[in-house]
């Protein structure tokens, strides 16, 4: 029986510490001076590393910065033009379009008018009582 516990623990071992880390191999540290250089061999980027109080930092390498800073030039630019070329000019209304708006709003403001007449009318001639 101990021989059975044995073997299932040794064979199954491997395999449980392959299932925790499943990219253990993907970066690799190599010493340069007072800090690491940290190769990502999945995506082939670098990282300048160093050790602070304990912690590894790390930041991007000079040529990967200088890729982003690229990238972001690039995307500002674009912002730019597409703010400048997508503003929408619109065209004014045309004179129908005016007079059919103010004739709506004519009629708007004769209705409103006349019902104000008829409150006041009948206001005058229903006075309120007094309350005081």
């Amino acid at each position: 029986m101990k021989v059975l516990v044995l073997t299932l623990s040794v064979t199954l071992l491997p395999l449980a510490a392959a299932a925790v880390e499943p990219d253990a191999g993907r970066f690799q540290l190599e010493k340069s001076g007072d800090h690491f250089v940290r190769l990502d061999r999945q995506t082939g980027s670098m990282s300048i590393c160093q050790d602070k109080d304990g912690a590894l930092v790390c930041r991007m390498a000079a040529d990967e910065r200088a890729a982003y800073e690229d990238e972001l030039d690039r995307l500002a630019k674009r912002v730019t033009a597409l703010e400048q070329g997508g503003v929408i000019q619109r065209a004014l209304p045309s004179d129908a379009e005016v007079d059919r708006s103010i004739s709506i709003m004519e009629r708007m403001m004769k209705s409103f008018m006349g019902m104000v007449k008829e409150f006041q009318a009948e206001e005058n001639t229903n006075p309120l009582p007094q309350k005081t």
